[in-house]
């Protein structure tokens, strides 16, 4: 279906047009006609399905044809990442360019004054992570009374990272009239729990099978030891001249380390994580995205919702413990119908991960051995804690088969 075909104004199609689009995905089919007739909507779309433009679009044409109330916010996006906040506000000024509105963007890692001397300013729509967002409303820096549609992107999410309490207190700030629209990668309990607070009599709408990755993500894991899956790393990024990789580990040290490592190995690389500052991570998002760091490695927090238009290649450098984190890590690549591939590195110790991951794809991933880096039968597996830390790769211990700590 094409965008002109949807009921957009003119203004919206044009924006639409400059960014090379003509067809609509399923999930903008599908959810920008219900949001434009003013439902409440429950979204399942996993990312790289065109979710973000499928609220942004019918959003800001719903403001654009509502009353004009200047310097009162009159739409709040919620977002669980400072890097989806960023990117979502940038979609709402990429596809409201013909139009007059203000759009501010509030994350913590950054300066609050700032976000209060735009604030004063007078906005109309609003993108922000939870936490900030109660900063600036406990501050009295912000009022949300006049929000008429209240978005919560990647939903799941937040509930995992543990932002159901202050959407909560959020949620009382808001006037009782508003169009609500939830997005969802999954329908757990909880999220059926909070959509059942949240919306009301909402149209439900399911783009994505549960626990599948997006079409055209070519998967295929390369067994090898723990102690060797850097120097593996390094060698597929040369010999098959892979020249934008994103790489996740499970830990922020991990990922320095790894990064650290490539670099030393001659690959540009970088690290992405929740202790690196925000224009530490803007500016290695940035330096990736224009060919300048060849390699960004990232934990699962960091890279949640990091939209980089065809991104050729995802590692799991480790796979992670939550089977779904490996749908979403693959998510970030084939997108929006193109191609990708995503490599997992699999040591001994992570085949019960792997088990995990195949029940939830219901199906087996395609394994190869590459030659010269086969997994050593005699080193049995180690325990891996919830927090991704394993004990380090060293000598063996006489007599037990094991590896053994430095």
């Amino acid at each position: 279906m094409l965008f002109n075909q949807l009921g957009l104004t003119a203004e919206l199609l044009r924006a639409v047009e400059e960014q090379g689009y003509t067809h609509a995905t399923p999930v903008q089919q599908k959810a920008i006609p219900l949001i434009l007739a003013g439902n409440d909507v429950l979204a399942g779309a996993q990312t790289g399905t065109g979710k973000t433009a499928g609220f942004t679009l019918p959003l800001l044409q719903r403001l654009q044809q509502g009353s004009v109330n200047r310097r009162r916010i009159r739409a709040l996006v919620l977002t669980p990442t400072r890097e989806l906040a960023a990117q979502v506000a940038d979609s709402v000024r990429t596809y409201g360019r013909h139009l007059s509105f203000r759009t501010a963007v509030i994350y913590g890692g950054v300066s609050i004054n700032t976000q209060i001397s735009n604030l004063r300013k007078g906005v109309d729509v609003v993108v922000a992570t939870p936490g900030r967002l109660l900063d600036h409303l406990q501050q009295g820096t912000i009022k949300l009374d006049a929000i008429e549609i209240l978005v919560l992107d990647e939903a799941d999410r937040m509930l995992d990272m543990g932002f159901i309490r202050d959407i909560r207190k959020i949620m009382k700030a808001l006037p009782d009239k508003r169009q609500n629209l939830l997005f969802s990668a999954t329908f757990s309990t909880e999220i059926r729990r909070l959509a059942a607070d949240l919306l009301n009599s909402p149209m439900e709408i399911q783009v994505a099978v549960n626990g599948r990755p997006a079409e055209g993500v070519n998967q295929i894991v390369y067994p090898v030891d723990r102690n060797r899956k850097r120097e593996l790393l390094s060698h597929k990024i040369g010999a098959e001249n892979w020249q934008q990789v994103l790489v996740f580990t499970r830990t922020k040290h991990g990922a320095n380390r790894l990064a650290a490592q490539l670099d030393a190995d001659g690959l540009n690389s970088a690290a992405i994580h929740g202790n690196k500052s925000q224009a530490a991570r803007v500016r290695a998002l940035s330096n990736f995205k224009t060919g300048k760091v060849r390699v960004l490695v990232a934990t699962d927090v960091a890279a949640r919702g990091l939209d980089i238009e065809r991104l050729p290649h995802v590692v799991n450098f480790e796979l992670p413990h939550v089977p779904e984190d490996y749908v979403h890590r693959i998510g970030r690549t084939a997108r929006a119908g193109h191609e990708g591939h995503a490599v997992s590195l699999v040591c001994v110790d992570e085949h019960k991960l792997l088990a995990d991951i195949e029940k939830l794809l219901q199906k087996k991933i395609t394994r190869e051995t590459v030659p010269g880096y086969a997994p050593d039968p005699r080193i049995a597996a180690e325990p891996i804690s919830r927090g991704g830390a394993q004990r380090p790769a060293g000598k063996r211990r006489a007599g037990r088969g094991r590896v053994a700590a430095r």
